[in-house]
């Protein structure tokens, strides 16, 4: 459904909040995902020349099209203008942006949140020509593609329940296989997850991981049909595994655990989980003291606060990623991810929105752990963890 009114006034009372003039929202040739979900254009529409639009803090939308395309931006709310020469463009934007001071865009100064950063130098600079200042658009572009509506959020419940039920069977599964002593690999464990989640009306458009031994040293491993490993008894082994339901606009629900195909977990192995969930624990307990408390905080102060906790520890070289990422209709979303490592991710974390809290410790040549729980920041900021239990130590399979 193309934007609306009620989708205007939204984004004035955002624009409003954060101080800003305007949005300005630029695409050419689909190259704005952003632009293009949030304009949501009837699919038939031929694009092939560049389009603004432009929503004020107040007043009415602006549109600036290309002649030959002058009706392509005809069924969503504005006034609008036409150029045809690069002549007619300059005046056209200029003409546009006169009288404004600020207008975001989907930009990152220093490229610090490059998930954002959608739109070309070239076009940031024919704005900022124009006389005005460009901000980035990245708090704005979490309101409106990362908060989860109340349906949204009931099916993610029900599917992250449905991980959580599948870890245990895929467990049980390793057992059986490997008791009766039949041939078990990685492959044949992300199939019987695959094959459950078929099972259950959830689905994911990237195959779950399962890894074994050193495999669970590289964060991003992923068996195949030709390229995995086996599994044997007194083996380490981890799955990560996430699926949303089979509907339109569902969110993704996303965990990770660990085993050992033994009667009991070695101490090098149970010593190492423990500082990862300790770091786990210590950034959930920051977003719930800060929810609890009023609070404002960004992505980056939840991460430092798992990392401290490991590196205090003496692991923080063997913490190569983020602590988190966000969760929505893809399995990383576009609201604020949990980093001060990759990136500096200053964006709020807010309400109705979704992030993994996900630490992990590598030991390369030995194995990986790391433990994944989801979260959830419900409309009256309540902290919600999905998916329970959370896992608390490492599970021995053959106990």
């Amino acid at each position: 459904m193309a934007l609306n009114q009620n989708t205007v006034r939204e984004i004035q009372s955002a624009l409003r909040e954060e101080k800003i003039d305007a949005w300005l929202l630029y695409n050419f040739r689909g190259n704005n995902p952003f632009a293009s979900r949030i304009l949501d254009l009837p699919s038939h529409i031929m694009q092939t020349r560049r389009y603004y639009y432009l929503v004020p803090a107040e007043g009415d939308p602006r549109k600036l099209v290309h002649g030959i395309e002058q009706w392509n931006l005809d069924v969503i709310p504005g006034e609008k203008a036409v150029y045809v020469s690069w002549r007619s463009l300059e005046e056209g934007l200029a003409t546009m942006l006169k009288g404004l001071r600020t207008v975001a865009m989907e930009y990152s100064p220093g490229n610090a949140i490059p998930y954002v950063a959608t739109v070309d130098a070239g076009t940031i600079e024919s704005v900022r020509e124009a006389g005005v200042e460009v901000v980035s658009s990245a708090n704005l572009v979490q309101r409106f593609e990362a908060c989860w509506s109340d349906e949204q959020a009931a099916d993610n419940m029900e599917s992250a329940k449905h991980l959580r039920e599948i870890v245990d069977r895929a467990f049980y599964f390793m057992k059986k296989k490997i008791a009766a002593k039949e041939t078990l690999t990685e492959y044949d464990v992300q199939q019987f997850m695959l094959d459950e989640f078929g099972k259950r009306g959830i689905w994911t458009e990237a195959d779950p991981n399962c890894s074994v031994n050193a495999n669970s040293a590289n964060p991003h491993y992923e068996p195949t049909k030709d390229v995995h490993s086996s599994l044997h008894r007194g083996d380490f082994v981890l799955i990560d595994l996430w699926a949303k339901k089979k509907k339109g606009r569902s969110v993704y629900a996303d965990i990770t655990w660990t085993g050992v195909l033994a009667e009991t977990v070695p101490d090098d192995v149970e010593k190492i989980f423990q500082v990862v969930k300790g770091g786990r624990d210590s950034a959930l307990q920051f977003v719930r003291d800060a929810f609890t408390g009023g609070r404002e905080i960004q992505g980056w102060q939840v991460d430092d606060a798992a990392r401290q906790y490991i590196g205090k520890a003496g692991y923080g070289e063997y913490f190569i990623h983020r602590t988190g990422h966000s969760i929505g209709e893809v399995i990383h979303g576009n609201g604020a991810n949990m980093d001060n490592l990759e990136t500096r991710d200053e964006r709020r974390v807010i309400p109705r929105t979704s992030f993994s809290i996900e630490p992990g410790i590598y030991l390369p040549g030995k194995f990986g752990v790391r433990s994944e729980i989801d979260v959830y920041i419900s409309p009256k900021k309540e902290v919600i963890v999905t998916g329970l239990p959370m896992q608390e130590k490492v599970v021995a399979i053959f106990a």
